[in-house]
Order: structure tokens, then C-alpha cells, then sequence
């Protein structure tokens, strides 16, 4: 093979690439020599100018890679919110009329949040795109009647392409030659058992993806054979690049917490300009100066809007984030985070997500016998195979020996250790084979020392079989493996226990019937001594041959799958499976993990199909828990269906047939492992591990960012509806304002704003899972969020105003009695937070030290707070100053009685929770 120097195609620019200019419709349906002649190619492929040409005709073979927003971008784009608008309005007021002091906090407000904001969205952006891998490196083709290894990303339509055992198609191939070819599909069509290819045959122009046998397309994986296949297509012109293209240009339904939020500052803006508006007319009326009428509109919106929000908000997401991360759940979008939490229905792929994508033999079935179990996992040889979960007899262990000795025999895979973990090639069923004889310590390799190959015929599809010719003591024995049709009449006798019986056919297919029902792949396994020298080793010479038995193979559950599918039951939360399996493979899993028990529960693709509207559409799709032969345009259907319905969707995918769904979906689940960029571009999740049970723990995790969001808005809302309570008593009492903006800043930017932040590092009550999730309609103020506010913000606020009043009218000076009504306020909100930990648990009930961040925080507002008592420069801006020891006391315990009216509360809504 020529080394790729000689064909590097320094300067060759990607340009966009133009629909299949001059390629071939229907390329399935033509013969491979027309599809060369319209190519202007050959069997010996393209010249090297010819190539580079093409390059800059068709461009570079990759996918493009959607563009990072720059830094800046990011931070603008945390001003776009309602709340924002309103305090940059305040602060160009609090600049007009020369309040520095305000415009400097509120601006520090403002970016602060920017610039939180900022580098939580810019990384978590890099390091999803940190996922995205090349589909493939390199790839051999012929150029000029020679053999070339290029980088995949240089093919060009015309190119030749070789593919052997283990290769990932680079780009989609009209097949010219093909043997024994078997290809993997199931990234792009959902189809978890291989396609066998033949290039000869030119099919029907309608014929479906799954189907189309003499193509190999890009992103697939060739799983045993050899072939050469002519490019048709590349990049964004491949059956993957169609998919990505129709993909990428959607935009993505917003996430709930985004629709929450922007009703909510909606609304809040709603009621600041309205409440603004009441007040300035009012104090308008009674002749209060106009910069005096600005400094009052200042403050109200100071105190109604919840500054601190924006950044606890991000924090409380970045940290679900980090939380995430650690459970193998990479979050591509802040908002996110929540949106799992939020979902009612994940529609979820078979292949890869809830089995592990690996065929292992999970059955062996001896004639006459009831099944055995073959235990362990699916590449690593331990496990034992066991009767009626107990160590076989003796004889039984014989039995086993034989038929796994044929196994290893009959063969051409390699399994073998290395470097501290195992390593295999090959196909699917012989690896699945050697590890199953592995768990009987019959290894291949030493097999074939003791009972040397004489000659072998290998697997072709046209045989359906493969045999092997070995020595074993002086004699030629035949090893045989493949389908049960195919050996039935070579054989004449079949092993028992006892010793080999004359062969009853019927009962041998009636065994592999029952097999096949349960969604298992058969093969079956014979041996014998024949009368051949080796060179004449052929299908004539096999015959007189003993039926050992039947393996039953399948790709099994992953472990964590089934206990994952409970956690979704007890926490409300609907699953289908999706998939393009056959509807007997697809019950047979379904009914392991409970999720379906009769073919009633399942439909399939061409039930779909049939159709005839939207209202048919939904109601096939309302009870139905499986979805089998499913095609790929049909998961998108099956999403907006479902949504439809009225559920809030996940998708959970890794191939390429998955992204037009996972970007639909309201929440688009990607599998990070074997997953395509493709899949992963069009999500908003990644999983890591490629593992169902991950999902239920973004689930877990979803529920616990918006808890805690919501404990961070009631403490900021109801702290800030005290204010607004407090300053409506005092425009009615006609008294100065309670306190003046840049106080109202330095509460809500230091005592709120650290400890809605610790706030927002609370961990999970526990209950997460325990409840049906959230109606996508239900907004951030419930009724229960409503009346703890109402009822705390009523406390806070009469009792401020009271405090205010009574030294007033005690002839204090304004200024010493704003210094202690902040400094009740800012009691109130350290004492405050603590009710905020659960709507319904005590306070008393919770560990201080499961957030003593919490702890810590609050102690340091108050230590702030006092420590700016002291401060010459802080203490004139702020017009504080200090006061006695006895003051502070008789302040807290005012502060305290907000926890005694609260738990009265919560043990009211825990006596009667529906009142």
C-alpha cells in the first residue's frame, strides 16, 4: 500500500457543497457499471488531478461544524430578560439625577450576573463540542490502479473504496464487488441486526433505506467480509449529511424553565411599571418633588425586582450542571438542565441505550432439553453456564465441553487478553460464541494445538454456514456452526446426555420456533467424523453429522435498565421504545422490562404509515408502549405525536435516524459513547456512558435544579414583596420611605445575594423520584408558592414597617431609624432562608451540615453587614452606623418569629395538603 503523502491535497478549501450536482437518482436502482460511466470512473480508479479537481469542486468530505459564539456574544445575550431592561432603566434614573451610589451597585449587579453567566454557558458549550469526534480517519482506496491509504475527509465522488472487517464506511458507496459483506447499520436506520450485502443486485427505486443492500453508507460499520464500493456521495450529500442538514437548521423547542421564567418577568415587569406608575402618581399628587418621585421609583424597582435572580439562577444550574457531569450527563444548554426534570414520555432507542449493542449467547438448548443458561457479560469472558441456576452433572458438563469445543472451532473471530483488558475482532456471533466458551475454559488457541485445522469453509451468506476440518486423534472430524436449516439435513443423529439418539427433526425445529418467538437468534452447532484428506474439504463431504444444540443469542439488557425503568414508574414518568427491530425482537425485550406484555401494547411502522390523518396518528401512538420497524422519519412523527397528546417529550438516540426526533423533542438525549455527532449536535443532553439508567439520574437531578430554583425565587420574591409591603404602609402612613435604594441594593446584592447563591447548592430532599413530574403548564407560583409568600412577605414587611414607624414616632432621627429597620431586614432574611430549604419539611428536620455552604453564607451576610457598620467610607454611603448588643438581640428575636409563622404553615399544609 502507498504511503498518503503522495496525495495530500495541501490548499484545498471546503466550499459549500452544491446539491448532487451530476450525481445519480436512485442509485440502488442502477447497475453499478452505469453509476461508474455517469461518475466518469473505473474499477482502477480516479488520477490524482482528476481527485484534487474534484476536492475543490465538491469539497472537503466532512460535516460541518457548527460555528461557537464568541465570548461576547455569550455575554450580550445575558441582557436580553425584562428584569434586566427594568434595572438598566433605574440605572440611567439613579445617573440622571446624580445618585452615583445606586448606578455603581446596580450596574455591579449587572455584571456580575453577565459575567456569571457568561462562563458558565461559554464552557459548557466547549465542552460539548469537546464530544464531537471525526466519523472516521482514514480509508484505502485505488487511484490510478494502485492502493492508497488518504484521509477519509479527502474521498471525492468517483473515488474507489476498499472495506474489510472492522472499517467504518467513509462516505456512501455504490458496492462493485462485495463477499460475504455484513454491515451495521443501526446508527442510521435503527436496525440492531446487520445487513448482508450483494452488490449485484439493482433494485427497486422505492425500496426503503434499511433494504438497500448493494449501498454501504457513510458513519456504518462493516462487521465481517470484504468489498469495493464506488462514491456516490459525500459529506453533507450522504444519507447522514441529508439527515444533518434537515437536523441542524431547526431550531430547538424552548426548555420549561425558559417558558417559566419569561412568563414570570413578564409578569414581574408587569406589576413594577404598574406598581411605579400608582405610586409616583400618588406621590405626584401629595407634591413630592420630581427628583424625589425618580429616587421612590428607583427604589421600588430596586425592592420588587429580584436583582440577585439572574446570578442565583445561573449558579443553581451551573451547579445541577457539575452534579450532572458526575452522572455521566453532559448538559450542551444551561437551561437544560431543568428540562428533564420537566418530561412526562421519554421515547427511548433499543440499540445501544437500553442493551448493551453487543450479540452475546444467552441460551444453549440441547435436544429434548429445557434451555441452560449461559450468565456473565457480553465481552468479558465470567459468567458460568448453569442448569436451573446449579453446576451441571458430570455428563452434562461433557455435553457442554462438545458443543463449545464445535464453537471455538467452527470460528473466525479472536478474543484474547491484552494489556489488562480483553480485545476481540470479528463477527458478531463468533466473538459471542468464544466468550461463551471462554466460561467453560475452552479457549480457541489451545483447541487448535491439540486438534490441528486441516482446511475450512468459510461463512458466505449463500451457505449460511462455516466449517472447520481438524485432527483429533488420528481421525477428521467436521465442525460445523450456522443456521438451523441449513445443518438439519446434514444430520442424522443429535446429542442427548445419555449418548446420541437418532434425529427427530421436529422436535430440534420446534426448540428453535420457541427461541425465535422469544426474540433470539439461533444457531445451531454439529460435528462429526467425515471421509476427507482436506484438499476436497467441502459442503458434499458433510453429511452423517451429530446435532450437538442450539445457542440462543441476543443483545441483552444493560443491568442498570430494568431498575431504571421502576425509578421512571415510581416517578410518573411514561417510556416507550422506539425502534427498528422486528416486532418479535421487540415484545421479547419489552416483556423483560415490563414495559409491554402482548402485541396489543405494540405498533409498528407500517401500522403508521397507514394513517390516514393526525387524529389516527395520536391514537395509535396514546397507549402504545413499543414502536417496532420503526423507520427513521417515522421517529419524528411518533415525537410530535406524542407531544401532541399533551407530553413533554425526551428522546433518547445515538444514530443518525435519531436527530430529526432529538431535535424536536423537548428534551433530545444523545448517547456520548457510540453515539454520531450528528445525534449529539442535535440534542441538548449527552450521556456519557451510553446507559438508560444515567437518564432517570438527569431525571433526578432535573427535579432538584428546579426545586432549588424555586427555593431561590420564593426567598428573593418574598423578601421582596416584604419591601414593597413595607414601603406601601408607609405611603399610606405618609411617612419618608422605610429605606432608601442604595439600601435596598445592599440588602438584595449581599445578604440575599450570598445566600440565595448557598441556596442554590441545596442536595436533594430525597423525595425526587417519588412524585408524577410537573404539568408543562404549571408556572414557577403555585398555589403553595403563592401563600408562603403572601403569608412571609406579610410578616416581614408589617413588622419592618411597625419597627419603623414606632421609632419615628418615638422622635429618632430618619436616618439611625433606616439603619435599624436594614438591620431587622436583614435579620429577617438570614432567619428567612432557612424556611426556604423545603416547602414542606421542618426546619428542625433538616441537617445544617448537608449545605454548609448555607450555613457559612449566612453567618457571613451578617458578619458583612456588621463589618460595614464600622467602615468609614462604606458607612456614609450606606447611612449606617453601629448599635449595642442588647439592639442586635431585641432585632433577632423580632427576626425569629418569620421561622414560628412559617412552620405553622407547613404543619397546616402537611394536616391538609388539598385545602
Amino acid at each position: 500500500m502507498k504511503s498518503t503523502a503522495n496525495l495530500q491535497l495541501n490548499g484545498a478549501k471546503p466550499e459549500p457543497v452544491p446539491p448532487k450536482d451530476g450525481a445519480i437518482d436512485s442509485v440502488h436502482a442502477t447497475t453499478a457499471e452505469t453509476i461508474l460511466a455517469r461518475l466518469k470512473s473505473s474499477e482502477h480508479g480516479l488520477d490524482h488531478n482528476e481527485a484534487v479537481a474534484r476536492v475543490k469542486q465538491y469539497g472537503l468530505n466532512t460535516m460541518p461544524e457548527p460555528e461557537l459564539p464568541g465570548v461576547f456574544r455569550f455575554f450580550l445575550r445575558q441582557f436580553a430578560s425584562p428584569l434586566i431592561y427594568v434595572l438598566v432603566i433605574a440605572t440611567i434614573f439613579s445617573l440622571f439625577i446624580q445618585e452615583w451610589a445606586d448606578a455603581i451597585f446596580i450596574g455591579a449587579v449587572l455584571l456580575v450576573n453577565a459575567i456569571m453567566g457568561t462562563i458558565q454557558e461559554y464552557s459548557a458549550q466547549k465542552a460539548a463540542a469537546a464530544l464531537n469526534q471525526l466519523v472516521t480517519t482514514s480509508c484505502n482506496i485505488v487511484r490510478e490502479s494502485d492502493t492508497y491509504e488518504i484521509d477519509a475527509k479527502d474521498l471525492v465522488p468517483g473515488d474507489i473504496v476498499m472495506l474489510e472487517s472492522g472499517d467504518r464506511v467513509p462516505a456512501d458507496l455504490r458496492l462493485i464487488r462485495s463477499h460475504d459483506l455484513e454491515v451495521d447499520e443501526s446508527l442510521l436506520t435503527g436496525e440492531s441486526l446487520a445487513v448482508e450485502k450483494d452488490d449485484n443486485l439493482v433494485l427497486g427505486e422505492d425500496c426503503t433505506l434499511g433494504d438497500r443492500v448493494n449501498m454501504a453508507f457513510a458513519g456504518t460499520m462493516v462487521n465481517r467480509g470484504r468489498g469495493t464500493g464506488v462514491v456516490v456521495g459525500t459529506a453533507m450529500n450522504t444519507e447522514l449529511g441529508q439527515i444533518a442538514s434537515a437536523v441542524l437548521n431547526k431550531p430547538p423547542p424552548k426548555a420549561p424553565l425558559m417558558i417559566r421564567m419569561e412568563k414570570f418577568t413578564y409578569k414581574v415587569t408587569v406589576l413594577v411599571a404598574t406598581g411605579a406608575t400608582i405610586m409616583a402618581s400618588v406621590a405626584y399628587a401629595r407634591g413630592m418633588e420630581v427628583s424625589d418621585i425618580f429616587m421612590l421609583a428607583v427604589a421600588l424597582a430596586v425592592s420588587a425586582i429580584p436583582e440577585g435572580l439572574p446570578v442565583a439562577l445561573t449558579v443553581a444550574l451551573a451547579i445541577s450542571m457539575h452534579r450532572m457531569a458526575k452522572r455521566n450527563v453532559i448538559v450542551r444548554n444551561l437551561v437544560a438542565v431543568e428540562a428533564l426534570g420537566s418530561c412526562t414520555y421519554i421515547a427511548t432507542d433499543k440499540t445501544g441505550t437500553l442493551t448493551v449493542n453487543q450479540l452475546t449467547a444467552r441460551l444453549i438448548e440441547f435436544p429434548g432439553e429445557i434451555p441452560w443458561e449461559v450468565g456473565g457479560d457480553s465481552l468479558v469472558p465470567g459468567g458460568k453456564i448453569t442448569k436451573f441456576n446449579s453446576q451441571l452433572s458430570p455428563r452434562e458438563l461433557t455435553l457442554a465441553n462438545k458443543l463449545c469445543q464445535t464453537a471455538v472451532l467452527a470460528n473466525e473471530g479472536f478474543l484474547a487478553h491484552r494489556d489488562g483488558h480483553w480485545a476481540h475482532h470479528g463477527d458478531a456471533v463468533d466473538v459471542a460464541l468464544l466468550v461463551m466458551a471462554h466460561k467453560l475454559n475452552i479457549v480457541r488457541s489451545e483447541k487448535l494445538n491439540s486438534m490441528p485445522e486441516i482446511a475450512t469453509i468459510p461463512f458466505e451468506s449463500k451457505l449460511q454456514f462455516s466449517a472447520s476440518l481438524n485432527k483429533v486423534e488420528g481421525e477428521h472430524f467436521a465442525f460445523v456452526k450456522g443456521a438451523l436449516e441449513r445443518l438439519l439435513p446434514l444430520c442424522s443423529q443429535m446429542a442427548k446426555v445419555d449418548g446420541p439418539e437418532v434425529i427427530d427433526k421436529c422436535l430440534i425445529e420446534k426448540q428453535a420456533d420457541a427461541l425465535a418467538r422469544q426474540g433470539y437468534r439461533v444457531i445451531a452447532l454439529a460435528s462429526g467424523s467425515v471421509n476427507c484428506s482436506g484438499a476436497d474439504f467441502s459442503k458434499e463431504q458433510l453429511s452423517g453429522l451429530t446435532l450437538i444444540g442450539l445457542v440462543g443469542m441476543i443483545d441483552p439488557l444493560r443491568d442498570e435498565t430494568k431498575q431504571a425503568f421502576e425509578a421512571c414508574g415510581a416517578a410518573g414518568v411514561n417510556i416507550a421504545m422506539v425502534t427498528g427491530d422486528h416486532p418479535v425482537t421487540a415484545l421479547a425485550v419489552s416483556q423483560e422490562l415490563k414495559l409491554a406484555n402482548s402485541n396489543d401494547q405494540i405498533v409498528t411502522g407500517p401500522q403508521l404509515k397507514k394513517a390516514s390523518n393526525d387524529v389516527e396518528f395520536d391514537r395509535l401512538t396514546l397507549d402504545a408502549r413499543v414502536f417496532a420497524r420503526v423507520e427513521p422519519e417515522q421517529k419524528l412523527l411518533i415525537v410530535q405525536s406524542l407531544q401532541r397528546n399533551g407530553h413533554y417529550v425526551a428522546v433518547s438516540g445515538d444514530g443518525a435516524n435519531d436527530a430529526p426526533a432529538l431535535r424536536a423533542a423537548h428534551v433530545g438525549v444523545a448517547m456520548g459513547e457510540k453515539g454520531t455527532d450528528v445525534a449529539r449536535e442535535a440534542a441538548e443532553l449527552v450521556i456519557t456512558d451510553d446507559n438508560f439508567a444515567s437518564i432517570v439520574a438527569g431525571i433526578e437531578e432535573g427535579r432538584v435544579a428546579y426545586s432549588n430554583v424555586r427555593k431561590v425565587i420564593f426567598l428573593l420574591i418574598s423578601t421582596g414583596v416584604a419591601e414593597l409591603v413595607m414601603f406601601t404602609l408607609a405611603l399610606i402612613a405618609n411617612i419618608p420611605i422605610p429605606l432608601l435604594a442604595v439600601q435596598l441594593l445592599w440588602l438584595n446584592l449581599v445578604t440575599n445575594g450570598i445566600q440565595d447563591v448557598a441556596l442554590a447548592f441545596e442536595p436533594a430532599e430525597g423525595n425526587e423520584l417519588a412524585s408524577p413530574p410537573r404539568k408543562p403548564t404549571e408556572a414557577i407560583f403555585n398555589r403553595i408558592m403563592i401563600e408562603r409568600v403572601v403569608i412571609s412577605a406579610v410578616c416581614i414587611g408589617c413588622m419592618a414597617f411597625f419597627l419603623f414607624q414606632s421609632l419615628i414616632s418615638s422622635g429618632m432621627a430618619v436616618d439611625e431609624a433606616r439603619n435599624s429597620t436594614l438591620l431587622l431586614m436583614v435579620l429577617f432574611e438570614n432567619v428567612h432562608v432557612f424556611n426556604c430549604r423545603s416547602e414542606s419539611r421542618s426546619v428542625f428536620r433538616h441537617n445544617l451540615m448537608l449545605n454548609p455552604l448555607l450555613l457559612f453564607g449566612t453567618l457571613t451576610a451578617q458578619l458583612i453587614h456588621i463589618a460595614a457598620m464600622y467602615t468609614p467610607w462604606l458607612k456614609d454611603v450606606l447611612k449606617v452606623h453601629p448599635v449595642s448588643f442588647e439592639h442586635w438581640g431585641s432585632l433577632l428575636m423580632m427576626a425569629l418569629s418569620i421561622l414560628a409563622v412559617m412552620e405553622v404553615h407547613k404543619l397546616f399544609r402537611r394536616k391538609y395538603p388539598f385545602r
